[in-house]
């Protein structure tokens, strides 16, 4: 795994951007939508919706990873 965030495409509601994560975030996000049944892209996109303008993307994700493991 590397320590260095990696940049991968999205697409929420349409529009394409790139997000920059660990390897480790971006394999617990990925789990997480599979659990879920869902597609990557719709969970980022509701947590794009739910960030607010005080915190980036990538961080919201961050935080929304792990929230998921300690409410486990």
């Amino acid at each position: 795994m590397s320590a260095r965030p990696k940049k991968h495409s999205l697409t929420l509601r349409g529009h394409r951007t790139s997000v920059s994560l660990e390897d480790e975030f971006w394999q617990v996000f990925r789990d997480i939508a599979r659990q879920e049944q869902r597609p990557i892209n719709e969970l980022a996109a509701e947590i794009d919706e739910v960030r607010g303008d005080d915190c980036g993307l990538a961080s919201a994700i961050r935080l929304y990873v792990l929230r998921h493991l300690r409410d486990r």
